[in-house]
């Protein structure tokens, strides 16, 4: 039986690539359940969708450590 990965040369630096894009995706996923899960004061639930959707990776960091403290507490 002949295995792909086992032949394959895979380095160092494909899986850090690899391990980046999928941090990336994962970080995406969460912001936007975030975002729609939560309530916003005004017009921010879409301005941090759009950042979220149009700064990639940067996007879901930045709501992360800014957009996080600009939701509304439930009580």
């Amino acid at each position: 039986m002949n295995l792909v990965l086992l032949h394959s040369h895979i380095g160092v630096f494909q899986l850090l690539l690899l391990l980046i894009m999928l941090l990336s995706i994962v970080l995406f996923v969460l912001a936007i359940i975030s975002v729609i899960s939560n309530n916003f004061k005004n017009n921010d639930k879409l301005i941090w969708v759009l950042v979220i959707l149009l700064v990639p990776f940067f996007g879901p960091i930045l709501y992360f450590i800014i957009g996080r403290k600009t939701r509304i507490k439930k009580a």
